[in-house]
Order: structure tokens, then C-alpha cells, then sequence
């Protein structure tokens, strides 16, 4: 049998094509490897985001050159948001000549076909198209919580986001599909699902969101359902009620505002006012009180003035969200904010970044330390990456909990964990039933 290894780099949106891309493979008799060495097929799946997301692939396609002199029957593939870009592919092509194969990000279903024809032509870029295929299948690795996407694309073209343009206009999945796939994820064990799309609140399959929502939840053997990510324009109340009153759906938001400065959100075309997403998060938190709450900040987005980021400061501060990932402004070549002038210098905007994640760590550390004493529901989800002796899971606030338990645990279990220390990224504690 022959052997891939497969790189991801990016979102969760990344990572449910990597297992498709994983499904696809295995149906081909492909097995996996960790060691580029004993690899048949190594495939990068890219991200485009940020730019040192593209220089680190760059840098690990170069460094496969001397593997690929040494075993010229290497097949070393490049796909994902990077490649829907042609000046990228372009650029692959002309830099990195030992790469056998570029796609897209729509194009996963065609990979045996390409493959073929990578073996015998050096390289093979199909044309994409902006039809959404089923039937993939998934090789998830994580066999507790599933990825499952609802929605492809976007069509909302932030002045400084690529991903209208490699991932196409939005596309939503059948209803009818959906609530199979989540059916046989239940069958096969899966105790929570995690919807994804750019803008899973655009959602218009058969059903809207809220309802799709609801349909889910009534699935046997499904316990908990979460979903990222949501845009504040369209973030509707029928939306914050279903969230209320379905203890299967998570008290989990991830609502991303960006800035906290009306004339910055105007220019990054986010269609929305600093006043509106507050009231956002008030509604929220009137109808749902313990939910927890995290967002997306940029900081130093070209135009940007001291006064804009201290909009921003002061609106974390008013907010005190649970959690925020925190960017300083890539620069993405095609879009409209690439052709801005920056104000503040990149001293200036590291300063701000640092302010900026040193007051949310402050806020994360402090609403976090309240729960120490508390019981927590915890879904087990595996062994914590830095010592096996330590369960971990999350809460239904989707926090991280490392736990020790003397009691045989099964993952998949949702448990009472009494929470006995808490950090600004972490809680920890141990099963509740030993007191």
C-alpha cells in the first residue's frame, strides 16, 4: 500500500477538507505516515489568510526539493485557498518545479483522476467550479466531535479577506443532506457536531439556520452542537431563542466584530456599527446569561489611527468577552484594503497587539477564576496533549478542561468535573465524584 502524509494549515474549514481529502485516499488504498520519508504522496493544504501562513508553506515545499532528487517517485501536491489564487499557483509552478500537482478548494472529488495524471504529467490545475458535491467521504480522526459543514464560500467581501475569492460565493448544502450526514455521525458514535461555514447565519438551504438548528438537535445520540463562525449583520433574534431554549445546542458564541471603531468598520466594509454589536451581545447575554462569548480583532488595518485601536481597547473592556483571536492586518494582494496606506507604523501596531492581548488575557484570566470551585459539565474528548495521564474535554461553554480522575472514564461521557484552577486559556480539575 502506498503512503501519504498530509499537512493542514488554517481553519476548521481546512481541516474538515483534509479529512475529506484523508477519505478520499484512503478509498484509493492510500495509508497515512507521519515521516515525509515514508511518504509516497506528501500533500499540503493551504491556508491564505494571513501571509505567514503562505511563507511557511513556501518554505516547506523548498525543503522537499532534496527528498524529491532522492525518490523521483514522490508525488508532492499543493491545494486549498493558496492555490485558487493564480498568482500563487503561478508561482508554485515556476518556483517549486518538483511539485507534482496544484488544486483548489472545490476540487477534492476529482483527486483520484489527478493523481493519475500527476503520475504521468508534472502538473495537472483543473478548473474549479462552484457546485457543491456529497458523497465525499471523511476520514475523521477526532471520533468524539465531528466537523460538518453546512456552507461553502462567501459573499460578504470584507475589505481585507480573501476568502470570497478562493472559496467562491456562498453555496448551502441540502437540508436533506445535512440531517443524513449528522444521522450516520450519530450512529457511529459522534456526540457533538460542529457546523461550519464562513457565515453559517446565511445559511439558506431548505430551511434558515435557527431551524436547521433545531432539526439537528432532534437527532438521538446527539448531545451537544456548536458552530462557527456568525456575522453580526445578519445575527438574527430567531437565531438567540433557538440558542436559549435548546440544551442541546452549546452556550457557546463566536461572533467576530473586528474593530471597535465605526469609521475602520465602515472601511472594512463590515456593515455594521460598534452600537449595533453591542447590542448584539446584551441580547445574547439577556437570553442566555452564562453564555460564553469570543471574537475576532484585527489590529493595524491600513487607516487605522491610535484613536481607532483605542475604540477597540475600550470596547474589549466594555465587552469582557470570554475569549478574543487577536491578528495584526496581512495584507492580501486583490482585495481593497491591500491598496490603503497604512498610518500607524508596525512599532506602533505591535505595541497596540501587545496592549491589547494583555487586557483580554486579564478579562479570559478573571471570568475563568470564578469557576474554580464550581461543577462543570465536561465532554471527554481524549488524553491533554502535554501529559497523557491527564483526560481533557470541554465545557458546554466550549472551554478547555484538563481533568485527573481515578474512576475508569469513557470518552464520548459528558462528566461532572469539579474545576480546581483556571488560567486565561485553560480550566483545570478532576472528576466531581471523588468528593
Amino acid at each position: 500500500m502506498k503512503k501519504a502524509l498530509v499537512i493542514t494549515y488554517g481553519c476548521r474549514q481546512n481541516l474538515s477538507d483534509s479529512e475529506k481529502i484523508k477519505g478520499v485516499l484512503q478509498n484509493m488504498n492510500y495509508e497515512f505516515c507521519e515521516n515525509p520519508e515514508d511518504a509516497d504522496l506528501i500533500l499540503f493544504n493551504t491556508c491564505a489568510v494571513r501571509a505567514g501562513a503562505e511563507d511557511r508553506v513556501y518554505g516547506n515545499i523548498g525543503a522537499l526539493k532534496k527528498l524529491k532528487l532522492q525518490n523521483p517517485g514522490l508525488i508532492i501536491a499543493v491545494c486549498g485557498c493558496m492555490t485558487s489564487q493564480r498568482r500563487v499557483a503561478a508561482k508554485i509552478k515556476k518556483s517549486f518545479p518538483h511539485v507534482n500537482l496544484i488544486f483548489g478548494t472545490n476540487s477534492v472529488h476529482l483527486l483520484p483522476q489527478m493523481l493519475n495524471n500527476a503520475e504521468n504529467t508534472h502538473i495537472f490545475h483543473e478548473r474549479e467550479d462552484d457546485d457543491v458535491y456529497e458523497n465525499i467521504p471523511s476520514l475523521r480522526e477526532n471520533k468524539i466531535v465531528a466537523n460538518l459543514p453546512i456552507m461553502f464560500g462567501c459573499n460578504n467581501f470584507c475589505s481585507y479577506c480573501v476568502v470570497p475569492y478562493v472559496r467562491g460565493r456562498e453555496r448551502s448544502r441540502k437540508t436533506e443532506d445535512i440531517i443524513n450526514e449528522a444521522r450516520i455521525l450519530a450512529a457511529r458514535g459522534y456526540k457533538e457536531l460542529q457546523l461550519l461555514g464562513q457565515n453559517v447565519n446565511s445559511y439558506s438551504g431548505d430551511l434558515n439556520f435557527p431551524q436547521l438548528l433545531s432539526k439537528l438537535a432532534k437527532i438521538n445520540g446527539i448531545e451537544r452542537i456548536r458552530f462557527i463562525s456568525s456575522h453580526p449583520k445578519d445575527f438574527s433574534p430567531e437565531l438567540i431563542s433557538v440558542m436559549a431554549d435548546n440544551k442541546k445546542i452549546c452556550k457557546q458564541l463566536h461572533l467576530p466584530f473586528q474593530s471597535g471603531s465605526d469609521r475602520i468598520l465602515k472601511k472594512m466594509n463590515r456593515t455594521y456599527t460598534r452600537a449595533h454589536y453591542v447590542g448584539l451581545i446584551e441580547s445574547v447575554r439577556r437570553a442566555i446569561p452564562d453564555i460564553a462569548i469570543s471574537s475576532d480583532v484585527i489590529v493595524g488595518f491600513p487607516n487605522e489611527e491610535q484613536s481607532d485601536f483605542e475604540d477597540t481597547l475600550s470596547l474589549i473592556n466594555k465587552l469582557r468577552l470570554d475569549m478574543l483571536f487577536t491578528f495584526i492586518y496581512s495584507k492580501r494582494e486583490g482585495t481593497p484594503a491591500a491598496k490603503m496606506e497604512p498610518i500607524l507604523s508596525m512599532e506602533q501596531t505591535k505595541s497596540n497587539f501587545l496592549r491589547l492581548t494583555q487586557a483580554q488575557a486579564k478579562i479570559s484570566a478573571e471570568i475563568n477564576g470564578k469557576l474554580v470551585g464550581t461543577v462543570q459539565d465536561v465532554l471527554a474528548e481524549g488524553y491533554s496533549k502535554n501529559n497523557k495521564d491527564v483526560y481533557c474535554g470541554r465545557t458546554d461553554g466550549g472551554k478547555i478542561v484538563n481533568f485527573t480522575s481515578h474512576e475508569n472514564i469513557n470518552f464520548g461521557d459528558v462528566l461532572p468535573i469539579k474545576i480546581q484552577n483556571a488560567t486565561a486559556w485553560a480550566l483545570g480539575g478532576c472528576y466531581a465524584e471523588r468528593y
